[in-house]
C-alpha cells in the first residue's frame, strides 16, 4: 500500500480517538455533578463525608499517578490488553457506584468504587495521551492539531451526554443512574473494539518523568493558571444540581440547563479556535475569562423562578468554558512540544490539576454548606440559600480573576 493510502487509512481511525476521549470525559467531570447528590438523596450520606472522601482520593493520585505512568511504560508491549483490563475495571466500578445497592456502608462503598474509577481513569488517560503523540507522528504535518481536534470534540460530547443522561433518564425509568451506568458499559465495549488496533508498541513516546516538566518555569506558570482557571468549573459543577433544585426552586430543570451549558461549550469551542488564530490564543482566552466572570457575577442576583435568566447565564458561561477547554490546553501543549515533545507526563500533570480542583471544591464547599444547615431536597433556611449562591457565584469570580491576572502577567515569549 502507498504511503498516501496508509495515511488515509490511519486518518480514518481518528473517530475512535474521539470515542475514547468521550468515554474518559464521561467518567470525569460528570461524576462530580451526579455522584454526591445521588449518594445524599439515595443513601443519606452527609455532604461533609462525601467531600472528605473525594479530596482524599485526589491526594491518592499524587502517589499513584507517577506509579501508573511507570506501569504504562512497563506494559507498553501489551498496552492493548492493559487498556482493555483498565476499561473493564472502570466500567465495572461505574456499575458498582450507580447500579448496585452498597453491600457495605454506603460511604465506604462510595470510596471503594471511586478509587477504582479514578485509578483506571488515570491509567487510561496516560496511555491515551501517549498513544495520541504516536498517532500524530504517524499522520505527519498537522497531525497534532488533527488528533487534538478529534480528541477534544469527543471529550466535549462525552461531557455533554454524561452530564445530562441521568437526569434525562428519569423520564423513562425509575433507575436512571443504573441506566446511565449500563450505557457507559456499552460505550466502553464500543470504544475498546474501535481502538483495538491503535495500541501498537512501536513509536510510543519515551517516558521522562515529571521532573523535566516541573523544572520549566513557563510550564509551572501554565499549570498554576490551569489550576486557578479550572477551579471555577469545579465549584459550579459540584454545586450545580443543588443550586437549580434549591436556589432557583426548579427541580426537573437540571437536565435541560446542564445540556444547554455543555452544548454552548461544544458549539463555541471552534469559534474560539478561529478567534485565537486571528487575535492570538492568550488574548482570546482573556476575553473568554472576562465573559465567564461577568456571567457568574450575574448569578448573585437570581432567586426562585429565575430559570430564563439562568439559562442565558448557562449559555454565556458555557461558551466561555469552550475557550477554557481548548485554548489553555493548547498553550500548555505548545510548551510541552518545546520542552518534552516525546513525553506524555506533562499531560498527566495537566489532568491531575483538573482532577484536584474538583476534589478541592468538594472538600471545601460541601461541608461548608452542611455547616450552615443546607440539606438537599428540603426547604432550606434563607441563610443557607444565600450561602449557596455566594459559593456558586462569588467563589468562581474570585478564582477566575486570579487566573486572569496571572495569564495577563505572562509574556508570550515565555510560552
Amino acid at each position: 500500500m502507498s504511503v498516501a493510502g496508509v495515511q488515509s487509512r490511519v486518518g480514518h481511525r481518528l473517530p475512535a480517538y474521539a470515542g475514547f476521549a468521550a468515554l474518559l470525559a464521561a467518567a470525569g467531570l460528570p461524576l462530580y455533578i451526579h455522584a454526591p447528590k445521588f449518594y445524599v438523596d439515595q443513601y443519606g450520606v452527609s455532604l461533609a463525608a462525601l467531600g472528605t472522601v473525594l479530596f482524599g482520593l485526589r491526594l491518592l493520585d499524587v502517589v499513584q499517578d507517577p506509579m501508573l505512568g511507570k506501569l504504562s511504560e512497563t506494559l507498553r508491549k501489551h498496552r492493548g490488553s492493559a487498556v482493555a483490563i483498565a476499561v473493564s475495571i472502570l466500567a465495572g466500578a461505574m456499575v458498582g457506584l450507580f447500579a448496585i445497592s452498597p453491600p457495605i456502608a454506603p460511604l465506604f462503598w462510595f470510596a471503594l468504587m471511586l478509587t477504582l474509577v479514578f485509578s483506571a481513569f488515570s491509567f487510561l488517560t496516560i496511555c491515551f495521551y501517549a498513544q495520541g503523540v504516536a498517532k500524530a507522528e504517524d499522520l505527519g504535518g498537522s497531525g497534532h492539531l488533527r488528533v487534538a481536534r478529534w480528541r477534544e470534540t469527543g471529550a466535549l460530547i462525552g461531557v455533554c451526554v454524561a452530564a445530562v443522561a441521568p437526569v434525562a433518564l428519569t423520564q423513562v425509568t425509575e433507575a436512571p443512574f443504573a441506566g446511565f451506568a449500563l450505557g457507559f458499559c456499552l460505550l466502553a465495549v464500543i470504544v475498546v473494539l474501535a481502538m483495538r488496533s491503535e495500541w501498537q508498541a512501536a513509536h510510543l513516546p519515551d517516558a521522562t518523568g515529571f521532573t523535566m516538566v516541573l523544572r520549566d518555569r513557563p510550564a509551572r506558570r501554565l499549570l498554576l493558571i490551569g489550576l486557578l482557571n479550572a477551579a471555577p468549573v469545579a465549584v459550579s459543577s459540584t454545586l450545580f444540581l443543588f443550586f437549580v433544585e434549591s436556589r432557583l426552586a426548579a427541580p426537573g430543570w437540571e437536565g435541560p440547563l446542564l445540556l444547554l451549558f455543555f452544548l454552548s461549550a461544544a458549539l463555541a469551542a471552534p469559534i474560539w479556535g478561529r478567534a485565537a488564530e486571528r487575535f492570538g490564543a492568550r488574548n482570546t482566552l482573556v476575553a473568554g475569562m472576562v465573559i465567564s466572570i461577568l456571567a457568574f457575577a450575574c448569578v448573585l442576583f437570581l432567586g426562585p423562578g429565575d430559570i430564563a435568566a439562568f439559562a442565558v447565564i448557562c449559555i454565556a458561561s458555557g461558551a466561555a468554558l469552550g475557550a477554557d477547554m481548548t485554548l489553555l490546553p493548547a498553550l500548555f501543549a505548545a510548551r510541552m512540544a518545546r520542552i518534552a515533545p516525546r513525553a506524555a507526563e506533562g499531560f498527566g500533570l495537566w489532568s491531575f490539576v483538573t482532577k484536584f480542583t474538583l476534589a478541592f471544591a468538594a472538600v471545601i464547599l460541601l461541608p461548608a454548606l452542611e455547616a450552615v444547615g443546607f440539606e438537599s431536597g428540603t426547604q432550606n433556611p434563607p441563610e443557607a440559600l444565600a450561602r449557596l449562591t455566594l459559593y456558586y457565584a462569588l467563589v468562581p469570580c474570585f478564582l477566575k480573576a486570579l487566573a486572569l491576572v496571572l495569564l495577563a502577567a505572562t509574556r508570550l515569549e515565555e510560552i
